[in-house]
């Protein structure tokens, strides 16, 4: 899939907002990515996921035991992710404001594990993720996600594999622009 199908899949979904959002990693942007509402349909969710995969090399292909992906954004790609690769799926959560395995979910000592999201912007969540991972004992070779709002500057620490790049302008809070703070601010992501 081009960038433009991919925003194309986002605006007919109306998953593609303007407005003035605060996203989870506490910056404040005029555009939000909404994946849940994109991925709400099964089949476009499957293909997505399908051209994520179709972007990682062979032999990494080949060395994932294990997808996993963190709580609530990543859940559904994470999923789909497990499907288009034949592998299990987990997902991680913050029950205590900290990334876990929960719900009996283990990861075998050494298990090669791709982190699967829906948007970087930061990539904070995802190095917190990273090292839950660690320390249940996988060890993440990679991550793929859907979208990345840093437009290729963000550093994981790993090859990151981003279906889209895009470079949607983020402010930190004393740094917004004058016509951006008239609108009223609005926090849709999963965490408060």
């Amino acid at each position: 899939m081009t960038e433009d199908e991919v925003l194309s899949e986002f605006r007919s979904s109306g998953a593609l907002l303007e407005g003035h959002f605060k996203l989870s990693s506490g910056r404040h942007s005029a555009h939000y990515l909404q994946c849940a509402r994109v991925l709400m349909n099964a089949e476009r969710a499957g293909g997505l996921a399908r051209a994520l995969a179709a972007k990682l090399p062979r032999d990494l292909r080949a060395e994932i035991d294990l997808v996993i992906s963190p709580a609530m954004g990543g859940i559904i790609i994470g999923h789909e992710m497990g499907r288009a690769l034949g592998k299990d799926a987990m997902f991680l959560e913050r029950p205590d404001g900290e990334f876990h395995l929960r719900r009996g979910f283990t990861i075998e000592p050494g298990a090669k594990v791709l982190m699967v999201e829906d948007v970087v912007t930061t990539g904070l969540s995802s190095r917190e993720a990273i090292e839950a991972v660690e320390r249940a004992g996988g060890e993440v070779i990679a991550e793929a996600a859907l979208i990345d709002r840093s437009a290729g500057e963000v550093d994981l620490g790993i090859p990151f594999f981003p279906l889209v790049q895009i470079s949607f302008p983020t402010y930190a809070a004393g740094e917004i622009p004058e016509e951006l703070a008239r609108i009223p601010l609005t926090k849709p992501g999963s965490r408060g």
